[in-house]
């Protein structure tokens, strides 16, 4: 009885793995390679660097006595209520020099009061000016050396996502701030028309720090590093057999997408870029298809042969290249 069980279960096992064997040799698998190719364009091309932030106004600031000790006669001003730059805001019964306005904006808080005494330094009321608005955003210390002021900027704000403001660099922080390790800097930016913004809007916002008409460029990945020197593969022929002869760039500009070639390539030459394998699996409950990426030893060692670094790239590029 004993040795029946034996068999049985040994017919099984053996059953289950001719099966298994069967299986994977019945299962199709295919690799596919997707020829992948671009021109070599010219146009315009930008390098911008994007940093997020909030909204905050230009002017917030504190009014202060410049008087020591001495009695308020009135108050000519009163919360939310907004003043003009050098319009007299407090006096005092012995005559002084009235406290003025600092600025134009909105008195945003009071906190003295006819007939009492203030000393020199006292806060007696707050400023604001909604009207005229900036965005602080924090720049990787990687990038902080491309920011110049005055450069282009453009701001997408949360709240309304089909606008574009516009702005200028208007201050770069002197010292940075550590998070783990990496060092960000606070860019203040000028918002030109702040129509409908509010103080505390959160922004992502794109400096241009380069740009340049007429640049031949191809993308990124087209560029592949060997030996010290950046090369492409250029294609002789419109086939996708046709054969690829290596040239050597001289690169300039880069962003996220393209790089400029200042040297080895003309306008409308056709090159190869990085392939796209398909893998295709047949199997008996049906067919599955996964892509990956596969950037073979055709393509002069992309993996292992080190990418193209972008010069003047880096962490934060937004740019696009157009004609």
């Amino acid at each position: 009885m004993k040795k029946g069980i034996v068999i049985v279960l040994c017919v099984l096992v053996v059953g289950f793995v001719g099966f298994q064997w069967y299986n994977s040799r019945t299962s199709a698998k295919e690799v596919i390679s997707q020829v992948r190719t671009a021109v070599v364009q010219k146009g315009k091309m930008e390098v911008k660097i994007s940093g997020s932030g909030t909204v905050q106004p230009v002017t917030s600031e504190d009014i202060k006595s410049p008087i020591e000790n001495n009695e308020i006669y009135e108050v000519l001003v009163s919360t939310g209520e907004s003043v003009k730059k050098g319009e007299a805001l407090i006096t005092f019964k012995d005559g002084s020099d009235p406290i003025t306005a600092p600025a134009s904006g909105e008195i945003t808080s009071l906190s003295v009061q006819a007939g009492q005494r203030v000393t020199n330094g006292q806060v007696v009321a707050h400023l604001t000016n909604y009207e005229n608005l900036q965005t602080v955003v924090q720049i990787d210390e990687l990038d902080i050396p491309k920011v110049k002021k005055d450069q282009a900027v453009s701001i997408k704000v949360n709240a309304y996502p089909d606008q574009t403001y516009m702005g200028k660099v208007s201050a770069i922080a002197d010292e940075g701030t550590s998070t783990n390790g990496v060092s960000t800097f606070d860019v203040a930016i000028h918002i030109t028309k702040p129509s409908n913004l509010k103080v505390g809007m959160t922004t992502e916002a794109s400096i241009l720090t380069a740009s340049k008409n007429n640049a031949l460029y191809v993308p990124i990945d087209a560029v592949h590093a060997m030996n010290n020197q950046k090369f492409v593969l250029v294609q002789n022929g419109n086939s996708e057999t046709a054969r690829a002869q290596r040239k050597v760039v001289k690169t300039g500009l880069a962003n996220e997408d393209y790089v400029e070639i200042l040297q080895g390539l003309n306008e409308g030459e056709i090159i190869k870029l990085p392939q796209l394998a398909q893998s295709t699996s047949s199997t008996a409950g049906g067919n599955r298809r996964m892509m990956q990426g596969s950037f073979g030893s055709g393509f002069g060692g992309f993996g292992n042969g080190g990418g193209f670094n972008r010069n003047g790239g880096g962490q934060g590029f937004s740019g696009r290249t157009g004609n």
